[in-house]
């Protein structure tokens, strides 16, 4: 070989080695700056409810809440924190505020028996009333844990656990305060917490098996009845969930909702339990005025009269709350019989008859459950 042709080889050779030192160092300083990166998030050092830096400021502020004084101190001029009370607020981030400070992070252990707190000694709480007050306070708490779920990017179990409390704390209070003046309970801020811990949580569910998976893809259907996207959801997921009795329910629901069917929506809805109750409430009433509406178009005759308890019960509503709902869309009651009418059946403006009127149901032992055996799943 020439020393032209040595040279070229030469050349060759050291970029060949140079290229496979690049490609081995390439891993090397992914892995680097992962590292870097998982090292740089915040982890929490905060082993109380309330770190003592943001107690003593409320202290001093007198933004103590009613349910975190020490007792005996409620009169006084700035009454005293019961350190065993108090809870961490939620915060807005704001220019110049450090919010990863370790000593104001509660860890996720922690995070989790707070919400076991606020489940157990507030929300379930016969004392605290009223509840419109109870659940002010319990949902700035919990925004305040997801938020210190946030800045540590939070995952696991715990982190599991504390999403599906709040989940079911806010499918919750959305039955229980429907209908509440604005000032109290407003819905639509109620839903986008509520849609966002429920998307977290779905998220979180796609790192392995969780004991209650098959129960939150269900509740999600049905709180999102007609969403597309929802239905894809449940659809793609693996077969042993998608044939859960739970999931399978909540499909069957989902098919009657989309097929405009309310007869076979409502008796199917006779079969859920309490909290999918409450997930799918807020669907039930338009689904019954629906139901009014087929019935006045196929039986509109002035000779066919319909019986009231018969109609009551495929509205699965007590005889009175039916013969209401059944005069506010224009179809008229006659003591134990109802004529239909496609003529006079009208639609019922939002306030004519509040949803939370239709909460009655027609076995009231069914729902008398404690609101912590609800949040907590034990219902």
């Amino acid at each position: 070989m020439n020393n032209t042709g040595m040279s070229n080889a030469w050349h060759h050779s050291r970029r060949g080695r140079g290229h496979r030192h690049k490609e081995q160092g390439r891993p090397n300083r992914e892995r680097t700056v992962e590292q870097k990166a998982e090292d740089s998030v915040p982890r929490g050092a905060c082993m109380t409810m309330c770190p003592a830096n943001e107690l003593r400021q409320r202290e001093a502020q007198n933004r103590l809440h009613r349910f975190e004084m020490l007792a005996g101190t409620e009169r006084d001029r700035l009454p005293s924190a019961d350190v065993s009370r108090a809870v961490k607020e939620y915060s807005r981030p704001a220019a110049g505020k450090d919010s990863t400070r370790a000593t104001d992070l509660r860890p996720p252990s922690v995070l989790l028996k707070t919400v076991c707190y606020l489940v157990d000694d507030i929300a379930a709480s016969s004392t605290f009333q009223p509840w419109t007050e109870v659940y002010s306070f319990v949902s700035d708490r919990l925004r305040s844990v997801r938020q210190d779920m946030i800045i540590q990017r939070a995952s696991g179990p715990d982190c599991v656990a504390v999403l599906e409390k709040s989940v079911r704390f806010l499918l919750y209070a959305s039955y229980r305060l429907c209908g509440q003046p604005l000032q109290y309970y407003d819905p639509r801020i109620n839903d986008t917490h509520l849609q966002e811990s429920l998307s977290w949580l779905l998220e979180s569910y796609r790192d392995g098996k969780h004991r209650h998976q098959e129960e939150f893809q269900a509740l999600s259907l049905l709180y999102n009845l007609g969403s597309t996207h929802a239905l894809q959801h449940v659809l793609e997921l693996p077969e042993r969930i998608r044939s859960s009795p739970a999931v399978q329910l909540a499909l069957a629901v989902s098919r009657a909702h989309s097929e405009r069917n309310p007869v076979r929506l409502l008796r199917l809805a006779q079969k859920l339990d309490f909290i999918q109750v409450c997930a799918v409430h807020r669907h039930l009433l338009p689904c019954r005025r629906d139901l009014l509406l087929l019935y006045s178009h196929g039986h509109s005759s002035r000779n066919c009269r319909y019986p009231l308890q018969r109609l009551a019960r495929l509205l699965s509503l007590k005889d009175p709350l039916a013969a209401e709902l059944c005069r506010v869309c224009g179809v008229n009651v006659s003591g134990e019989w109802v004529s239909f009418s496609k003529s006079s059946f009208s639609e019922a403006a939002s306030g004519d008859l509040q949803c939370r009127r239709t909460h009655e149901p027609v076995d009231d032992e069914q729902w008398n459950c404690p609101a912590g055996s609800v949040i907590h799943g034990c219902a």
